[in-house]
């Protein structure tokens, strides 16, 4: 086997965690990584049109060629790794092989870290390498780097830093409570329509679900598990990622209950988030017409080339009549990050996706909405949503007014796009392992709003799809909410809340689309 020429693949560039010692890790290793190949043709000229196709369509015309899928199998063969499985609509090569052979055919610097106590993940430094022969295939190679890739948007509501059983909040709803609170369209149920939830931890246990939805009186939905690059549903304990878990579905099926819920389970890396939204913006089965995701980090943790991939997947979405509802964070204005600059979530960032905040709602006791302000409950405890440093302004903000980014005055995108009620105070009632609990974090708006998406696609008989254009064009369409902030950085840096879009609540409550 002769030596290629290899160059540096595009945004691949990763840095270890500071402080912490590298090791070794066994090259006779068995791993599977997605490589990632071009499509056919662009799509920009289709999305601008407005048009929708099938997902069968889509994969003969904006899918990627044999050709593209064969060059990169023979240059994996050549380095002794064996494929797993070829999606043309996914755009997606899998290969198994030793860690040695991987190396050597990407030229990539693979190490082991201590993530915990006798815990080593392994992790990437540097560029990925490819040959130059597919430099212009290959728009990303995904599965070397273990790293947690996101975390859940959600907050469990406790007093004194214990948490309570819902009957003790001040004040919490069921989602179904919501929907009535909120406007959403009566006489229709999601009959006929598929929800897809992102999950990278936890699980759910169908005994929870059945008791959640017996005690609202409402008929439990369908749900199903699809494990993607060896996920599972696994729950474990009420304040892992099963919080997270059940939240998105109880809350979803409670505005939707008879709509399918399709959980797709992955493993927490970049390679198993971006794995798991393809497997279900593509999934010919389940034909989901809304993704909800409540996971998420700040853009500053990501890498180019995962953010250009996940984008171009919520892009493919679009044209397929997919909406993508992303929550936008649970950190206000730092989204955690302690810099003492602003920073906005990914992927609630792609300009392809709907961005969901968070407020904190006051009812009477007839459930009228007596207030509703931006939520803020604490210092490091708000609304996520800002300008994007990565993904310029997109052609929908343009009239929105939306401000330059305060770190760089780079013009990009405003996040969110809308919100919901998300403060832990006011949160969701919901049923996990078998407790109650109340639940808040825009975690819970974007179920909400999946919900809400799947009853208008009934209602309408279609989906709506990428909804930005028609929200930005037709504003009024949304409850403005006017009041409060999402600062929550040490210089107290961040936005607030005033007439019109903001880049805490963006254009306020959506309830309904022309």
């Amino acid at each position: 086997m002769k030596t290629q020429q290899k160059v540096a693949l595009k945004g691949s560039y990763r840095m270890a965690p500071e402080k912490t010692e590298l090791k070794k890790v066994d090259p006779e290793k068995f791993i599977e990584v997605t490589v990632r190949i071009r499509r056919k043709k662009s799509i920009d000229e289709a999305l601008a049109s407005g048009q929708t196709i099938s997902r069968e369509d889509y994969e003969k015309e904006f899918g990627a060629s044999q050709e593209d899928a064969d060059a990169v199998e023979t240059y994996a063969q050549e380095h002794h790794l064996t494929t797993v499985e070829v999606h043309l609509a996914r755009r997606s090569v899998i290969l198994k092989g030793k860690i040695s052979d991987f190396a050597e055919a990407f030229a990539v610097d693979l190490h082991g870290i201590e993530s915990e106590p006798g815990v080593q993940t392994r992790i990437r430094t540097g560029d990925i390498h490819v040959p130059t022969n597919l430099e212009a295939i290959i728009t990303g190679v995904f599965g070397f780097d273990e790293r947690p890739a996101a975390r859940p948007m959600f907050q469990i509501y406790k007093q004194e830093n214990k948490i309570v059983d819902h009957a003790a909040a001040p004040s919490a709803y069921t989602a179904d409570q919501l929907a009535k609170i909120y406007g959403f369209p009566t006489g229709v149920t999601g009959k006929g329509q598929s929800i897809a939830i992102i999950e990278l931890g936890g699980g759910y246990k169908t005994v929870d679900i059945t008791n959640y939805f017996k005690s609202l009186g409402i008929k439990k939905p369908t749900v199903k598990a699809v494990s993607v690059d060896g996920g599972k549903n696994a729950p474990t304990t009420p304040d892992s990622a099963d919080g997270e878990v059940l939240l998105d579905i109880e809350v979803a099926g409670a505005v939707a209950p008879e709509a399918t819920i399709v959980v797709y389970f992955a493993p927490n890396t970049d390679q198993g988030f971006l794995d798991a939204i393809t497997k279900a913006v593509h999934d010919t089965t389940n034909k989901p017409s809304v993704v909800s995701i409540s996971w998420g980090s700040a853009e500053v943790n990501w890498t180019q080339q995962a953010m250009t991939n996940f984008n171009e997947s919520f892009k493919a979405a679009a044209l397929l009549g997919v909406t993508i509802c992303v929550a936008a964070g649970d950190a206000g204005s730092s989204d955690g990050v302690t810099d003492g600059k602003v920073h906005v979530d990914f992927p609630a960032s792609s300009p392809y996706a709907l961005a969901c905040g968070g407020t904190k709602l006051t009812t009477d006791g007839s459930n009228k909405i007596t207030s509703e302000t931006v939520w803020h409950a604490a210092s490091d405890s708000a609304t996520g949503g800002g300008v994007s440093d990565f993904f310029p302004l997109p052609d929908y903000q343009a009239n929105a007014k939306i401000p330059v980014s305060l770190n760089t005055n780079f013009k990009g995108r405003g996040l969110p796009d809308v919100a919901g009620d998300a403060d832990p105070s006011t949160g969701y009632k919901v049923l996990v392992d078998g407790q109650q609990y109340v639940i808040g974090g825009t975690s819970a708006v974007a179920p909400l709003m999946a919900g809400l998406l799947a009853l208008i696609n009934q209602q309408k008989g279609k989906p709506v799809g990428f909804i930005n254009p028609t929200l930005y064009s037709t504003p009024n369409l949304c409850r403005d909410i006017t009041s409060g902030d999402n600062k929550t950085t040490q210089t107290k840096t961040g936005y607030a809340a005033g007439k019109g879009w903001d880049a805490c609540t963006g254009w306020g409550v959506l309830s309904k689309l022309p």
